[in-house]
C-alpha cells in the first residue's frame, strides 16, 4: 500500500512552521543518508510505501519529539487540520452541513485522497461514528494512532469534538482496524 505524496507536503509544510525551513532540511538531509528513498524529491502526487511513511515519522518522532512515539496522534491531527483548513487541499470536503454525509461520504474520501490500498467504512450511529478499515495489513501502533488523531481531527474541524475508543487494533492481532468516535458538540 502506497501514501500519496499530499501527506508528504502537508508535514513538511507543518514542520517547516513548526521548527523553520533550515531544521527541516537538516533533518531529511540527515534521513537520506540513512535510507536513499528520502534523496528523491517527493511531491504530492509521489507514491510513498507506507512502510517509508512509517521511517519518516518515527525519525520525525526522533529528531523533534524525544523520540515519543504518540506523536503520531499529533501529527494525525496537524494533517487533518491542515489538509481541511479553508486553504487546504480538501476545504471542499467541509462545505457540507450534514454530519450525517460528512461522516458516511466524505470520511471514507479522506482516506483515498492519501492512500491507495485499503478500504474505510464509516456509519454515524446516534451519536457515535464507526470507522473501520479493511484490506490493510500494517501492524504498526502508531500508524493506527495516525489514522485516529487525522479522522478525530476532521470531525473537530467539522464541529464536533469526540472521545475515541479504540474497539479492534491490526497491531494487536485483529483482522481490522475499528475505532468509535463519541461525539460532542464543539
Amino acid at each position: 500500500m502506497n501514501v500519496k505524496g499530499t501527506f508528504y507536503v502537508l508535514t513538511k509544510t507543518a514542520m517547516t512552521t513548526a521548527f523553520g525551513e533550515e531544521r527541516w532540511n537538516s533533518f531529511m538531509t540527515k534521513l537520506a543518508e540513512k535510507d536513499k528513498y528520502f534523496k528523491n524529491m517527493i511531491m504530492s502526487i509521489t507514491l510513498i510505501p507506507v512502510e517509508k511513511l512509517i521511517i519518516f515519522f518515527d525519525e520525525m518522532c526522533g529528531e523533534f519529539f524525544n523520540n515519543d512515539r504518540t506523536s503520531y496522534l499529533m501529527f494525525g491531527k496537524v494533517g487533518a487540520k491542515y489538509a481541511l483548513s479553508p486553504e487546504g487541499p480538501y476545504k471542499a470536503f467541509m462545505l457540507t452541513k450534514d454530519i450525517k454525509q460528512f461522516v458516511e461520504v466524505y470520511m471514507p474520501k479522506l482516506w483515498t485522497v492519501f492512500y491507495d490500498g485499503g478500504t474505510v467504512i464509516t456509519k454515524l450511529e446516534n451519536n457515535i461514528v464507526h470507522l473501520k478499515v479493511t484490506g490493510i495489513n500494517i501492524k504498526n501502533l502508531y500508524f493506527e494512532q495516525l489514522i485516529m488523531g487525522y479522522n478525530q481531527q476532521a470531525l473537530k474541524t467539522f464541529g464536533k469534538k469526540s472521545v475515541v475508543k479504540k474497539v479492534r487494533s491490526i497491531a494487536s492481532g485483529d483482522d481490522d482496524i475499528y475505532f468509535q468516535f463519541e461525539l460532542k458538540d464543539s
